[in-house]
């Protein structure tokens, strides 16, 4: 589970922005919304994180720097050589040679070689690069640290300086790879990423938990078409009744969905009652053709564990069905991984639906900068009515007419 987030110099956010989601024990848990950040842990966070604003106040921003996070480690050393990273710095002339830092803390098992026990002890990790000012396709540094159940304080895994040397310690193992290491490592890869192609095991199974991070942000600009995500369906018979299931349940108009092969491909068709045939996915409404696309990216993140980063979920899907959405999240036995949700929205309404451990407010000031908080950090009662102040103004984040 992520529960703590850095991002600094990164599109709209310049001055450090932190996210710490931890939860002490004096909290109630209200209908399974918080898990603990590790297995054993007593603090936890919760399962699902809103961000609120207005408008172009950095929403997606935020959201871009975790799908950043998870494209550095997965796919900077698949990228072509020399490829511009798809990120972008703050847009000011005192920014453009400074650098840019991401940090996270998260849960994960404490010896690499019980990785495949689902009862190993487990515990925090500590996982923090900054790409260099002069020059974006460089990494100035990257660092992973630990914290062992037996030690009082972190310990350093491993350590990239900035001429690219790597030192590690016994527990990360790094002896019998260092030698490929240092043919192979680039100024633009991640050492994570670039360790996961020579089968490290502790790299793979970081590459892999960053790659249960599901995403619909635009990291690199690449789009998933309809055609795409039909042909995703087509592969999974196990996700077309996961989704026909949530159709009886979920009243969308419609019967069932299925696939079938046509001359181009697998196509997409939807049974409605009182109809003669079945309506092929373009005669669907907006919101059912959204609600199909982000379906598979939410039950496979169920599904595996992980996290599900949704950027503007409430588009075209109807306010009574996005609590229903968020419930999932809350279910044991429709999240027993306990699978986060993030999410950004402009539909206050929602507001209601949460705790305030569960919600963040984006807000841009004159300057252009990106300002995260927590409904948290502000004096607020669980029995205040949040969707009424928030659109009152008590809270900020709000856009600001005439």
């Amino acid at each position: 589970m992520l529960y703590r987030l850095e991002v600094e110099n990164f599109a709209s956010i310049w001055e450090r922005q932190s996210v710490d989601l931890r939860v002490g024990t004096g909290v109630d848990d209200d209908g399974g919304r918080l898990a603990p950040i590790w297995k054993g842990a007593n603090e936890r966070a919760p399962k699902v994180v809103a961000l609120f604003g207005a408008n172009a106040s950095g929403k997606s921003n935020a959201l871009k720097a975790i799908s950043f996070v998870a494209w550095f480690i997965t796919k900077s050393f698949s990228a072509s050589r020399g490829s511009p990273m798809p990120y972008d710095r703050f847009n000011h002339h005192d920014t453009f040679n400074k650098p840019t830092r991401f940090a996270i803390q998260f849960g994960g098992t404490e010896n690499i070689e019980c990785i495949a026990d689902p009862d190993a002890k487990q515990c925090a990790y500590f996982y923090e690069f900054v790409l260099d000012g002069r020059d974006k396709n460089v990494i100035f540094s990257e660092k992973l640290y630990y914290r062992p159940s037996e030690s009082a304080r972190k310990l350093k895994l491993f350590e990239r300086s900035q001429d690219g040397t790597v030192t590690a310690t016994r527990a990360f193992d790094l002896a019998d790879y260092q030698p490929a290491l240092r043919k192979i490592l680039r100024q633009d890869a991640s050492v994570v990423a670039t360790l996961a192609q020579l089968d490290h095991p502790y790299s793979v199974a970081l590459w892999n938990a960053a790659q249960s991070i599901n995403t619909n942000i635009l990291v690199e600009r690449v789009d998933n078409s309809e055609r795409d995500v039909i042909r995703f369906y087509a592969e999974r018979s196990d996700l077309i009744d996961a989704l026909n299931r949530e159709i009886e349940r979920i009243d969308l108009g419609i019967q069932n969905f299925e696939i079938r092969l046509g001359a181009d491909g697998p196509v997409a068709l939807f049974h409605h009652q009182g109809l003669a045939v079945p309506m092929p996915l373009f005669y669907e409404s907006h919101g059912t053709r959204q609600f199909i696309k982000i379906f598979p990216l939410l039950w496979s993140t169920l599904q595996a564990g992980g996290i599900a980063i949704v950027d503007e979920l409430d588009t075209a899907i109807h306010p009574l069905i996005l609590p229903e959405i968020v419930r999932w999240f809350y279910d044991p036995v429709r999240n027993p991984k306990n699978a986060q949700l993030w999410m950004s929205c402009h539909n206050a309404s929602l507001l209601s639906d949460f705790s305030k451990e569960e919600v963040l407010f984006c807000e841009k000031g004159s300057d252009g900068q990106t300002r995260i908080f927590g409904l948290r950090d502000i004096n607020v009662q669980r029995r205040d009515n949040f969707h009424k102040k928030y659109l009152g103004g008590a809270y900020g984040a709000v856009p600001v007419i005439g």
